[in-house]
């Protein structure tokens, strides 16, 4: 197989680097959110991160299920159906509104049954009104996912990141005001972050979607500047069904893996409260630097699948192996950090010397755990553009299922490994993962087994 070309690479990274920094963005969000509520007392933030830990449930699946307007609209995009991008947008807008209306009602039934999930009282008597706000906020939280892969598909990444670095800026101001009682306004404590969240939410819905239809070069693919269609016609449903298709699996996919960290958090958790803090900071910096191969693997997607839509069956492969060469060689240099200096890098984390020395031990395991992790996003994204998503999903469940979560139960809560049994199992189960997905990547970006599609 030969070098990718630069150029090839290039286009790939500059699409992922808008990418990347609206990851970050995101995740920004929740520690602001985190360290502005943790002001306010333990109860406040307890209650906070219960909360959030039912909103992902719903958000993971989703956004799963969305995943497939990038890879649709990239496809029709590179083929120049603008007719096409437009219908997407209308059918992947039906979508989001459709989960994000189920996700809301799921959460607004579960509202009055919070107490029966065995949280301390003084929580569960706090976290009403917030819960209610941050579930209203899956609706924009999802128009603002479909808008932004939308835009991402079309080749205008930029604007999805600056209004998402505008929102985390937004509601850092809106919680300084609202939960703390300045400018005027009422202490509202917790509920303040609540009101932040959403009106953030909802602006940053609002202006993508005005950006958009602003755009004259996107007008062709927007639905409301078209006369043969318009956001409220009647759905297509073979086409719904080609995005559930693929955006079904995916979110599986995400299921999956979502559920094995989280699992994982449980095993560390009988190993002690130790075992678990340390658990918790290794797993933020080596979620730090996986936004690098997530932004990567959403930028594959979209321009494999743009090339398809284009006719240029012969990039694939370039395409693919250019976006997981660049993010291995990046993930090599955080395991280095991570292999030097892990001691510093967790001590501004935690001051007690037991957790800092764990902690700093699970780094060395998540130096060789994160190059596998980073692969197999990156693989699975270039497949997903491939529109290839049901072999994946089941390589990630027998990765995490089957390989990682049964082996480190065995070596690390049964056996005498303890938390580093736990990851060096998990870093096994991405090492299958990654060595698979990148087999059948090279298999799929075949030339031979291609049709262009026009």
């Amino acid at each position: 197989m030969s070098r990718p070309p630069p150029s090839e690479i290039r286009q790939t990274l500059a699409l992922a680097f808008p990418i990347i920094i609206g990851q970050v963005s995101q995740m920004l969000m929740g520690v602001t959110d985190t360290v502005m509520i943790g002001r306010v007392g333990k109860v406040p933030l307890a209650a906070s991160a219960f909360t959030h830990s039912l909103f992902m449930l719903v958000f993971i699946v989703a956004i799963g299920v969305l995943m497939s307007v990038s890879v649709l609209v990239a496809r029709a995009h590179g083929a120049r159906r603008s007719g096409e991008c437009a219908a997407l947008l209308q059918h992947g807008m039906m979508l989001g509104l459709g989960l994000g209306a189920a996700g809301m009602a799921a959460m607004l039934a579960v509202g009055p049954w919070l107490g029966h999930f065995g949280q301390p009282p003084e929580v569960v008597a706090e976290v009403r009104p917030y819960f209610d706000l941050i579930a209203w906020s899956i609706i924009p939280t999802l128009v603002f996912q479909v808008l932004r892969q939308f835009s991402e598909a079309v080749d205008h990444p930029w604007a999805p990141m600056g209004i998402l670095l505008g929102g985390v800026a937004l509601n850092v101001v809106l919680n300084w005001i609202l939960i703390y009682g300045n400018l005027g306004a009422p202490a509202l404590g917790l509920e303040g972050a609540g009101w932040a969240t959403l009106i953030s939410r909802v602006l940053a819905a609002a202006f993508l979607w005005w950006w958009l239809a602003r755009r004259p070069e996107i007008r062709p693919e927007w639905p409301a500047a078209r006369l043969a269609r318009s956001w409220f016609t009647r759905p297509e449903w073979p086409r719904l069904r080609e995005m559930l298709r693929i955006g079904l699996p995916a979110a599986a996919y995400l299921v999956f893996e979502v559920g094995a960290f989280s699992a994982a958090a449980l095993m560390m958790g009988l190993l002690g409260t130790v075992a678990l803090a340390a658990h918790q900071i290794a797993l933020t910096c080596a979620g730090f630097t996986f936004m690098f191969p997530l932004g990567l693997s959403i930028a594959v997607s979209v321009r494999i699948g743009r090339a398809l839509g284009e006719g240029r069956a012969g990039a694939l492969r370039e395409i693919g192996f250019g976006a997981l060469g660049a993010g291995s060689l990046f993930m090599l240099g955080c395991a280095l950090v991570f292999l030097l200096a892990g001691r510093f890098v967790v001590a501004g984390f935690a001051t007690e010397p037991e957790v800092i020395a764990l902690a700093a031990q699970l780094l060395v395991v998540a130096a060789v755990f994160q190059l596998f992790d980073g692969g197999q996003v990156i693989c699975a994204g270039a497949l997903r553009g491939l529109m290839d998503v049901k072999v994946p999903m089941v390589i990630t469940f027998v990765a995490y299922w089957v390989i990682a979560l049964p082996g480190g139960y065995w070596l690390g809560v049964r056996g005498a490994h303890g938390p580093l049994g736990i990851w060096a199992a998990l870093a096994a189960g991405l090492a299958f993962a990654a060595s698979l997905l990148a087999w059948r990547m090279y298999r799929k970006t075949d030339p031979a087994h291609l049709s262009p599609i026009g």
